[in-house]
């Protein structure tokens, strides 16, 4: 149910974007927010920021009962630049095509764009983003742009001439000119500049053509313009393959326009009121800052509501990123965070901060903060901005997304994962025996899954090897303290696997060699002890000094694998 605005409510980057996109499309008025990708490779969870800046915003007006369109933009009728290592030598033939006229050389699917779209399609959906997908090689070819292009066109000269200004002034000095200003003047010239060539030879001008023609024979863009007629719209070009043609940019579609006027153009078209963009897109100077300026000249539409966001790193990525040659996506880190954490990781901080995804431990670090944050949630007295921002990784304006039936903590079904080596319905029955009481494995899932895969995505020296055997050597050099602490703790280990009398247990053997009792208080020697006792347990039990939670361990082994371990 949409629920709009309500006073004293927090407000965070999401709050204050929505409201300058409604500001934008006018009061009662549908809003059109959007995103822009190439699908010219793995779209990697840096790229996925530009998804889901723009989702939360549609979702936040979708709360609000306001009428919005997500609009994504796939630039998939770009050029194929390079062939990227790990695909054959000979797909460089195909450099210069559009994206969607590049085989799939993993033959699975249509084309090079479909074959990097399809995976993040279906993440999208499984982050529960809502959006209107268009391809932009279908666009231009069914002719949807042709008035926008010879808009473009017919305005080439005053086009190049603001280019030019911004090609020759550093960027933090490119601002609108005013009149009279030194811009006005270099503007100008570079306007001047650009009608004396095009009436002379046409050479410069037409070097800087705003729009780009694919060549009708071989399909790529290695082509030169030679001429182009305003009043018959015939535009003139040889190609390095050795073809000459001309194309009616009134009647026919082989191209696109370039880069930094086809952005500005798609605003107007679909008269965008917010899209963001990444920090090498929204500095001074660049083709986001040059497209403010030109919708609003050429165009005649006022630029979008808009930020710059931050850099997405990467850390402890490991077998992560296995499937996209070494840069982690949005498939890659649902194989271990649940779809409301990655959610969370983009919307809880502003948009201009850079941020770390770490696959290593730090995954269990950032499972105990979002447990903890649901805890909070939880009471409507401490709604604040965190929990605006849990809010909003949690559910989207039409429901709440999928989460475990049976909420066990991440780091214990990793832990038992680690030493059940992945059995799910080993796992399942630990987990019974720790406590969390369940009908069958489904109601773990899916937490129960990112557990498994981040545990099996973990190097060896980090996995935990339960030893097969009692370590006869280590078990015969046994020191006094820590043969005493052996044999209260096979003498108090219960035959049940309970985790709270083996907790009891495995805290009290050294107060109890100390002539305390399991509830009295620890002394500082009595935990001295416990670390010494701790590690005994460990080097018997996995062969290293640290490991899982002992008593998740000793629970996960079965008290009967435990005594033979430890020689009863």
């Amino acid at each position: 149910m949409a629920r709009g605005r309500q006073q004293g409510d927090p407000v965070d980057w999401v709050t204050r974007a929505a409201d300058d996109a409604v500001r934008h499309a006018g009061e009662g008025k549908p809003v059109t927010v959007s995103s822009g990708a190439s699908p010219s490779g793995p779209v990697h969870l840096g790229n996925l920021r530009e998804f889901l800046t723009t989702h939360f915003v549609a979702d936040e007006l979708r709360r609000r009962g306001i009428e919005v369109r997500h609009l994504h933009v796939w630039d998939d009728y770009d050029r194929f630049r390079k062939v990227p290592a790990g695909v054959p030598a000979e797909w460089s033939e195909h450099i210069g095509r559009p994206l969607t006229a590049v085989p799939d050389p993993w033959d699975c699917h249509d084309s090079w764009a479909t074959h990097f779209k399809a995976p993040l399609q279906q993440a999208l959906s499984d982050l529960g983003v809502e959006m209107e997908e268009i391809s932009q090689t279908e666009l231009y070819g069914n002719g949807t742009y042709r008035d926008d292009v010879l808009r473009a066109v017919r305005a080439r000269h005053e086009i190049d001439a603001v280019l030019a200004r911004y090609r020759t002034k550093k960027p933090a000095a490119a601002t609108d000119a005013e009149p009279g200003s030194e811009l006005e003047s270099q503007e100008a010239a570079a306007l001047a500049d650009s009608v004396a060539a095009d009436e002379e030879t046409g050479t410069t001008e037409l070097a800087r053509f705003p729009f780009k023609p694919y060549c009708r024979d071989c399909g790529r863009d290695t082509v030169t313009i030679t001429s182009y007629d305003d009043e018959t719209t015939d535009l003139a070009y040889t190609c390095e393959c050795g073809g000459s043609f001309v194309t009616n940019l009134a009647t026919q579609d082989e191209g696109k326009l370039v880069w930094k006027v086809d952005w500005p153009m798609r605003w107007a078209h679909y008269h965008v009121d917010f899209e963001a963009a990444g920090a090498d897109h929204a500095t001074p100077g660049s083709s986001f800052t040059v497209g403010h300026e030109l919708v609003e000249r050429f165009f005649d539409m006022p630029r979008p509501a808009w930020f710059g966001y931050g850099f997405v790193g990467f850390a402890g990525v490991q077998k992560m990123s296995s499937s996209a040659g070494g840069v982690p996506t949005a498939i890659d880190a649902l194989e271990v965070l649940e779809a409301p954490i990655l959610r969370w990781l983009y919307v809880r901080r502003a948009p201009k901060q850079t941020f770390t995804v770490d696959f290593g431990p730090e995954v269990v670090r950032l499972y105990d903060e979002w447990d903890a944050l649901a805890r909070k949630a939880a009471d409507p007295e401490k709604r604040d901005g965190a929990v605006l921002a849990w809010e909003r990784a949690a559910r989207v304006a039409s429901g709440p997304l999928p989460t475990s039936k049976v909420a066990v903590p991440f780091r214990t079904l990793s832990s038992v994962a680690d030493v059940t080596a992945g059995s799910s319905e080993l796992i399942s029955r630990v987990i019974d025996d720790l406590g969390f009481e369940h009908d069958s494995v489904e109601d773990l899932q899916p937490r129960l899954g990112r557990a498994m895969s981040w545990t099996a995505s973990l190097p060896e020296d980090q996995r935990t090897t339960v030893r097969e055997s009692p370590d006869t050597e280590r078990l015969a050099s046994l020191g006094e303290d820590e043969e005493l602490w052996l044999r209260i703790f096979l003498d108090r280990l219960p035959d049940e696997a309970d985790l709270d009398a083996v907790t009891s247990v495995v805290y009290g053997v050294p107060k109890v060699a100390r002539g305390l009792g399991f509830k009295d208080a620890p002394t500082d020697q009595v935990k001295a002890d416990q670390k010494d006792f701790f590690r005994l347990l460990y080097n018997l039990l996995v062969s290293a000094d640290r490991g899982p939670r002992l008593p998740t361990l000793v629970v996960a082994l079965g008290p009967a694998k435990v005594r033979r371990l430890l020689g009863a």
